[in-house]
């Protein structure tokens, strides 16, 4: 009995780590001095920096962007991978499994207080249960570094189409050129109006949202509009009348960018614009929904 309770020992002692180690990380800043931002995005505000050399506790890891942990911010701040290096290493070492479990893994009676021997009553035998597998890291979306894309809506204030045109600046400044067509009958006047509308706007976009799936841009804009309408009867052989006038649009949304298309960006966005109409029974201005998709192409 004794030579095969020191057998099981030994192999226990061959088969498992003396060291169970927790993985963590850190970042070292190569840079002669690295902006800390608020935010994984360089247009965002830089909030402190980080000398050559230094090395911060990494929480989260973000595509090309680490979350740190930073005393000004208490949800952690971020910083450029290109800045520096990720290095991961172990924290402090668990304890191995004691001769005392192993023994008990064996059939032998394990007691706190005594040596297994010398237990009386039945051996109860214990079990060895090997360390819980560690859940892989979180890695969240990589926010968009694209500032130019091109695409299509529809919605508003009165159902149409057309194309977009949208780009980001840095400084979350950005602007947005849009065509639409959109069309209007009324049967009492037996008649039809159609609008060309161009409307460009400035946008100003706020702090990013981050999760594990999706980036959520909120934004808000307005700005000048130019259309020409034309309205036409069926009850006159060539009545055509045509109208230019201006107006505006003011409107506030969001911009959400999937982990699985990241060069691809829908927008939702509820608004008001007014632009005067000649034509009685015919109005295209009010409140609206809109619905846009963008390819950023760079």
């Amino acid at each position: 009995m004794l030579i095969r309770h020191a057998a099981a020992v030994a192999f226990a002692a061959l088969v498992s780590p003396a060291v169970l180690g927790a993985q963590t990380a850190e970042f070292t800043v190569s840079s002669v001095s690295a902006d800390v931002h608020n935010s994984p995005s360089t247009g965002s505000p830089v909030i402190g920096h980080a000398s050559k050399g230094a090395t911060l506790q990494v929480t989260r890891e973000l595509g090309s962007w680490v979350r740190i942990a930073w005393p000004d911010a208490p949800d952690g701040a971020y910083l450029h991978v290109s800045l520096g290096s990720i290095n991961r290493g172990t924290s402090e070492p668990q304890a191995a499994a004691t001769p005392a479990a192993v023994a008990g893994a064996a059939g032998r009676p394990v007691s706190d207080s005594a040596p297994a021997s010398s237990a009386p009553g039945r051996a109860q035998r214990t079990t060895v249960f090997p360390p819980a597998p560690q859940s892989p890291r979180t890695m969240y979306v990589q926010p968009p570094t694209h500032i130019v894309g091109i695409g299509g809506q529809i919605g508003g204030s009165t159902m149409g189409f057309g194309a977009s045109a949208r780009a980001w600046a840095k400084n979350r400044l950005g602007v947005q050129f849009g065509v639409s067509r959109y069309e209007l009958s009324d049967a009492t006047a037996a008649g039809r109006v159609t609008a060309l509308q161009l409307a460009p706007s400035l946008l100003y976009s706020l702090k990013d949202r981050v999760t594990d799936f999706v980036v959520i841009r909120p934004y808000f804009g307005g700005g000048a509009g130019w259309q020409r309408q034309t309205y036409t009867t069926p009850l006159v052989v060539a009545d055509t009348v045509t109208d230019n006038s201006l107006g505006f649009q003011a409107f506030g949304g969001s911009e959400f960018t999937f982990a699985s298309m990241p060069r691809f960006a829908v927008s939702a966005d509820f608004g008001y614009n007014q632009f005067p109409t000649p034509f009685t029974g015919f109005s295209f201005g009010g409140l609206g929904v809109s619905f846009s998709g963008h390819w950023y192409v760079r």
